[in-house]
C-alpha cells in the first residue's frame, strides 16, 4: 500500500511537471504578447498627454518647451523629496496637463498683451476649473488632478481657486508651483526677456512661506544652480529628451518586473 501511494504521487508530480513544462512556453509567449500590448497603451496614453500639453502651451506662450522643463523640474524636486513611483507618475501626468484648462479661455483673454483687468483675470482663472472638467473624462488622468487643479493655490492661502493653505494644498501641487515659477522666471517669452539665475532665486526666496513651501523651496535651492545649468534658456532638446528618460524610467518599471 505504502508503494503504490508513493508510485501514485510520483505519477501526480511527473504529470504537473510535464504539464507545466508543456504550457510554459505557452504562457510565456502571451506574457510577452500582453506586456507588448500594455506598452502600446502606455506609449498611447503618454504620447497624447504630451501632444495635448504641448498643444495648449503652443497657444498659450508659442513653446512647448516649458512643458517638458518644468515637467523634468518638478521630478527632479520629487525625487529630492523621496516621493515613491506612484506620486511620480502621478506628478508627471500633472505638469504635462497643468495648463490643459487654457483650451476653454478665449484668445483675447489668453493671448493679451496687456496686464488682465480684473474681469479678464477671473476669466483666466476659469481654466482651473477647465482643466479639471478635462482630465476627469479619463480614468487615466485622474492622478493628474492634484496638479491641475492646485497649480496656482499659494502656501499661505491667497492663490485660486481654493484659498488652500499649507499641508491642504497637495503636496505635488507645491512641488510644481516652484519649478513652475522658476522655469517662467528664467526663460524667454514673447512678451519678456529671461531674469537671471540669481535674481531668480532671489524672487524665490522672497515667497517663502507665503507662495511656496518653505521645506521644499530649501530642498530646490540645493538643486536649482544644476537643473539651470543643464536645461535653462532655450535648450528644449535637452529637456525633452530627459523628460524622455524619466517617463522610461518611471512607467516601464511595472511591465519590466512583470517579466521577471
Amino acid at each position: 500500500m505504502r508503494a503504490s501511494i508513493w508510485r501514485t504521487v510520483l505519477h501526480v508530480f511527473t504529470g504537473i511537471l510535464i504539464t507545466g513544462l508543456i504550457l510554459y512556453p505557452v504562457i510565456s509567449r502571451l506574457l510577452g504578447r500582453l506586456c507588448g500590448l500594455t506598452d502600446r497603451l502606455l506609449d498611447a496614453n503618454l504620447e497624447t498627454i504630451q501632444v495635448l500639453g504641448g498643444a495648449i502651451a503652443k497657444r498659450d506662450c508659442d513653446t512647448d518647451t516649458h512643458n517638458y522643463r518644468v515637467t523634468v523640474y518638478s521630478i527632479r524636486l520629487a525625487e529630492v523629496v523621496g516621493l515613491n513611483d506612484a506620486k511620480i507618475q502621478a506628478l508627471i501626468k500633472g505638469a504635462l496637463l497643468h495648463d490643459v484648462g487654457k483650451i476653454g479661455i478665449r484668445d483675447n483673454v489668453l493671448l493679451k498683451a496687456e496686464h488682465l483687468d480684473e474681469a479678464e483675470f477671473e476669466i483666466m482663472k476659469t481654466h482651473v476649473q477647465h482643466g479639471l472638467d478635462i482630465t476627469s473624462r479619463a480614468h487615466w488622468l485622474a492622478e493628474a488632478h492634484d496638479v491641475v487643479g492646485a497649480h496656482h493655490e499659494k502656501y499661505d492661502g491667497g492663490g485660486y481657486p481654493g484659498g488652500l493653505a499649507r499641508d491642504a494644498i497637495p503636496l505635488n501641487a507645491r512641488i510644481f508651483a516652484i519649478a513652475d515659477v522658476f522655469d517662467a522666471l528664467t526663460s524667454r517669452r514673447p512678451y519678456k526677456e529671461p531674469i537671471s539665475f540669481d535674481d531668480t532665486m532671489e524672487i524665490l526666496e522672497k515667497g517663502r512661506g507665503k507662495h511656496f513651501d518653505p521645506r521644499l523651496l530649501d530642498l530646490f535651492t540645493g538643486i536649482a544652480r544644476g537643473l539651470y545649468d543643464r536645461f535653462g534658456g532655450l535648450k528644449g532638446d535637452e529637456a525633452r529628451g530627459e523628460l524622455g528618460r524619466i517617463i522610461q524610467r518611471y512607467f516601464r518599471r511595472d511591465t519590466a518586473a512583470l517579466m521577471r
